[in-house]
C-alpha cells in the first residue's frame, strides 16, 4: 500500500515512521520542510493536567506512557524527558490548582502537595517568589525537544524505507480506487491513501476534498491561535522540570536554555507585526524570569529570542482522527496535543489504515462527528490564559 501524508510536523511524521516500520510504501510531504511549522513553536509539555472531556483525557494518558516506549525504540539525542512537572499558585490561583489536584488524583493522576523546599530541590536553578502558597508536583509528566524528536523520528522513518519530499500540496483528490495529490509546480503524486496532517492548514486543504474539518482559522492580533514563545539564551539554568507559575511558563531546553510562555501576553502579540526584541512584550518577559532567578544580574538582562507559534486547533478543542466518511480514502489527523499524542496516534492511526480495524482509543474523534452540524454549535473558546493551561 502506498500512503501519502501531507504535513511532517509532529503528526505526520510519527504516522510516517509507523507506516515506514510495517512496511508500507510511504511518501511525506511538507511545504518547508520536517517540523517547521507549529511543531516548530510548541511549548511542549507532555500532560493530561486539564483535560476534562474523559475520552480526551485517556487519549493523552495513553500518548505520555507511548512517549516512554518510542523513548526506547528512537536513535539520536534524548528527545523525551520525563522530568515531571510543578505547579506554584498564589492566592488568586490556589483554589483553582486545588480543584484540579483533587480532580486529577480522583482519577489516579499522580499529583501531589510539596513544599518549597521539596519544589526548588525538584525544579533547580530557580527561586520561588515569597507570593507563592501552593506547589503540587505531577511526576508523570515532562517535555520534549520538538527539533530533535521530529528529525529522530524522520531518521527513522527513511531508514524503514520512507521518502520525504518538500512540495506543497494545491490539491487533493478523493478517487473511489486511488488517491492523489498536486503539487504546486503540477506535479500529481498517487497512491491507495492519503494521511492529511496539514496542522493548522487542515480545514484549506481538506475542504478542496470536499471534506469538512472545521478548524480555528483567525491569526490576528490576539486570536486563539497566537502563541508567544521566548527563547532565553542567557543567564543559562540548571533547570530540571517543567514550570508552570502565575506569571510564566518555564521548560529547560538544550544547552542549558529556557523556554519562556507567558499566557496573558498572548493577547497582545499580532503575528503580522512581531513584537521587537526591546519592545515592551520582550521587556516584560525579561523582567519576569529574572523574577525567577535565584541571582539575577541587576546589570545584564537576559538574553530572549521571542518567536510567535500559531497553534492547530479544531474547533471543538479535540483531536480530530479518522476517514471524512466510510468511502473516503483521506484519514485526516489534526490535534492541539501533537506533542503528547504524537507517538500513541502514529501508532494508532497506523494500525487503522493497515488493518482497517478501528482503535477503540480513536472512536470519539472521528471528523464525521462535523457531518450536519452547525459551526456555532460546536466551536468553544480556546484561549489559553490561567495555571496550568496550554
Amino acid at each position: 500500500m502506498k500512503v501519502i501524508i501531507v504535513g511532517a510536523g509532529v503528526l505526520g511524521v510519527s504516522v510516517a515512521r509507523q507506516l515506514a516500520v510495517a512496511g508500507e510504501d510511504v511518501l511525506l510531504l511538507d511545504q518547508r520542510g520536517a517540523g517547521t511549522g507549529t511543531t516548530a513553536t510548541t511549548f511542549a509539555w507532555t500532560n493530561s493536567s486539564r483535560k476534562p472531556d474523559p475520552d480526551y483525557h485517556r487519549l493523552n494518558l495513553a500518548g505520555m506512557e507511548e512517549h516512554a516506549r518510542l523513548a526506547e525504540q528512537l536513535r539520536g539525542a534524548p528527545s523525551y524527558f520525563p522530568s515531571g512537572a510543578l505547579q506554584w499558585a498564589d492566592a488568586a490561583n490556589e483554589q483553582r490548582l486545588g480543584d484540579n489536584v483533587e480532580r486529577l488524583t480522583a482519577l489516579g493522576y499522580p499529583a501531589h502537595w510539596v513544599t518549597p523546599d521539596e519544589a526548588a530541590r525538584t525544579a533547580g536553578g530557580l527561586g520561588i517568589p515569597a507570593t507563592i502558597t501552593s506547589i503540587a508536583h505531577f511526576p508523570s509528566e515532562g517535555y520534549v525537544l520538538p527539533d530533535r524528536f521530529v528529525n529522530n523520528l524522520l531518521a527513522d522513518a527513511e531508514q524503514h524505507g520512507a521518502a520525504f519530499a518538500i512540495g506543497e500540496v494545491v490539491a487533493i483528490n478523493d478517487g473511489p480506487d486511488r488517491v492523489s495529490v498536486t503539487l504546486a509546480g503540477g506535479e500529481v503524486c498517487t497512491g491507495d491513501r492519503i494521511v492529511l496532517a496539514a496542522g493548522r492548514w487542515t480545514e484549506r486543504l481538506a475542504a478542496r476534498a470536499g471534506i469538512d474539518v472545521p478548524m480555528v482559522t483567525d491569526a490576528g492580533r490576539g486570536a486563539q491561535i497566537v502563541g508567544l514563545l521566548g527563547y532565553a539564551r542567557s543567564p543559562q539554568l540548571d533547570l530540571r522540570c517543567v514550570i508552570h507559575s502565575p506569571g510564566l511558563n518555564l521548560r529547560p531546553e538544550a544547552g542549558g536554555h529556557t523556554v519562556l510562555q507567558a499566557l496573558d501576553l498572548n493577547a497582545h502579540v499580532d503575528p503580522a507585526d512581531p513584537p521587537s526584541a526591546d519592545g515592551d512584550i520582550a521587556g516584560t518577559l525579561a523582567r519576569r524570569f529574572s523574577a525567577l532567578l535565584p541571582d539575577p544580574d541587576p546589570g545584564r538582562a537576559p538574553e530572549i529570542d521571542l518567536r510567535i507559534g500559531l497553534r492547530s486547533l479544531p474547533a471543538d478543542g479535540h483531536t480530530v482522527a479518522g476517514y471524512a466518511c466510510a468511502q473516503s480514502r483521506v484519514y485526516c489527523l489534526v490535534s492541539h496535543s501533537g506533542v503528547t499524542l504524537a507517538p500513541i496516534l502514529g501508532r494508532l492511526v497506523a494500525a487503522e489504515i493497515t488493518t482497517d480495524q478501528e482503535q477503540d482509543l480513536l472512536g470519539a474523534f472521528r471528523p464525521t462527528r462535523f457531518a450536519g452540524v452547525r459551526r456555532s454549535d460546536i466551536e468553544v473558546d480556546q484561549h489559553a490564559t490561567s495555571l496550568g493551561e496550554q
